[in-house]
């Protein structure tokens, strides 16, 4: 029962709470609060961008690899919907830089989104599914040669839908693309996460989670059913700031410790 328990493990998302913290100080306040893993937000004060050099790259994997914190993944904010090619060939290129980044930096995945369907702009839902399918197949070839894994969040206008999300991951089949399970308000079905997660579960290789005191999101049943897959990796918090942002993380601890039982 105690390796059951185990399975499951909380890090943090630094969208919102630790965007401004420099490295040195999540991984002093994740330490202390109970957060094993991190995903690093683009364009957030800590600076892992694709752009850093040879030895801060090592400065990073060093600071992480004798902590008790891991750097699970970067979040990026790549996206290959956009009707015109050059976008999607440009955003394409930068999944690769950070692939790079991820490998120097030690990093397991980089997280990618798609951010909406093209239907209102009169491109067919199919012919957005296949583009963005495509574009991560391309990813994770790239992705491979680094044993990086790429992870699309389910997200955005239209392709928060679970079946969008199933639909891209079936034309991509990619060993090294999964999916970032997002918590979305979308994944409900008569107030169940069931359904949408039964659709996803085989691609799931990453969790967002938000405000766990929110009773509209059945979290406790999101947790049994990664228990059920055996899925032994991280659900990373992604909420928001706060004055005093330990204190925030010791009461979240408190509750996700609760809710995983």
């Amino acid at each position: 029962m105690k390796n059951r328990e185990r399975v499951l493990r909380l890090g943090l998302v630094t969208y919102n709470l630790a965007r401004t913290w420099s490295i040195e100080r999540i991984i002093e306040v994740c330490s202390r609060t109970g957060f094993e893993a991190v995903e690093l937000r683009t364009t957030h004060a800590h600076g892992v961008e694709p752009n850093i050099g040879v030895e801060e790259r090592r400065r990073v994997r060093e600071a992480f690899e004798k902590s008790p914190v891991k750097l699970l993944s970067l979040g990026t904010t790549c996206e290959y919907h956009s009707p015109d090619r050059t976008e999607v060939d440009k955003n394409i290129e930068t999944t690769k830089a950070f692939i790079r980044l991820a490998y120097d930096v030690g990093a397991l995945g980089v997280k990618v989104r798609p951010n909406r369907l093209m239907e209102d702009y009169g491109i067919p839902r199919e012919k957005t599914i296949k583009q963005i399918a495509e574009a991560l197949r391309k990813c994770g070839d790239y992705a491979e040669q680094y044993d990086v894994e790429v992870w699309l969040e389910v997200h955005g206008y239209g392709t928060s839908d679970p079946k969008c999300i199933r639909e891209v991951m079936e034309l991509s089949s990619h060993p090294h693309v999964g999916v970032c399970w997002n918590s979305n308000e979308t994944d409900l079905i008569n107030g169940s996460v069931r359904e949408s997660f039964n659709m996803l579960k085989r691609w799931i290789k990453s969790v967002h989670i938000h405000e766990l005191y929110d009773k509209s999101y059945p979290y406790r049943e999101l947790f049994q059913l990664l228990k059920n897959i055996n899925y032994n990796r991280y659900c990373l918090a992604e909420i928001d700031e706060s004055p005093d942002p330990e204190r925030i993380m010791r009461y979240y601890k408190a509750l996700w410790e609760e809710l995983v039982k």
